[in-house]
């Protein structure tokens, strides 16, 4: 029985017809239609297509639209696929090597979404511990991203249990600039209009400095 395909598949598949099979365009669209196993592929060709600017040779005026009119995926999955591919890159490039991914299946590489999740938590820069664990549940275990982001909540929620001071400080800094940053477009909405007095304005820039020095 025919599976029926989606239509951005006979979009790359027509596209692909078009094209000389030995071109890198028709390797990127080649990757696209497979990436649902072979992620990793597709992410190294699209840091290819953005770092080179490659979408403008063939007629695209920006990646976002490349990435949706030639291959069919947002630009939310694109960015995604390369944010995940990068951190790769710089952080697990063994996952890299051409010889470590022909050893594995599809099952056995983890998804974009959940290597997108330990990125997440590298630059969190929780325990190195609790990292090593996340790292483990992605690369080991295959842990669906939904999974490894409840855990990677646990431990920013259980962290700051355990460093009120620290959690506090973070939650008076943000409320401060954000009081900052409304004063400060009060004061000059104040001072375009002459709503109030000089007076009154110069203390609400003394007040403004006052503040800031507790940032």
């Amino acid at each position: 029985m025919n599976v029926a395909k989606s239509k951005s598949l006979e979009n790359i598949e027509e596209k692909m017809q078009e094209l000389d099979q030995g071109s890198f365009r028709y390797h990127v669209l080649e990757n696209a239609k497979d990436f649902k196993s072979s992620w990793i592929e597709l992410g190294r060709s699209l840091y290819t297509v953005l770092k080179d600017k490659l979408y403008r040779d063939w007629g695209y005026g920006s990646f976002d639209i490349y990435t949706v009119k030639e291959i069919g995926i947002r630009k939310q999955t694109a960015m995604k696929l390369l944010r995940s591919y990068y951190f790769l890159e710089k952080e697990e490039p063994a996952i890299l090597k051409q010889e470590n991914m022909d050893s594995q299946n599809a099952v056995a590489i983890p998804t974009y979404e959940s290597v997108d999740v330990l990125r997440m938590a590298k630059n969190k820069k929780i325990g190195a511990e609790e990292y090593q664990d996340l790292k483990k549940q992605v690369f080991e275990k295959g842990r669906d991203a939904r999974e490894v982001k409840k855990d990677l909540t646990a431990i920013i929620r259980q962290r700051a249990e355990l460093e009120p001071e620290e959690a506090r400080e973070q939650r008076k800094t943000v409320t401060v600039r954000r009081l900052l940053g409304t004063l400060r477009s009060l004061k000059q909405e104040i001072e375009v209009g002459k709503l109030l007095p000089a007076g009154i304005i110069r203390e609400a820039e003394a007040l403004i400095k006052k503040i800031e020095a507790e940032l």
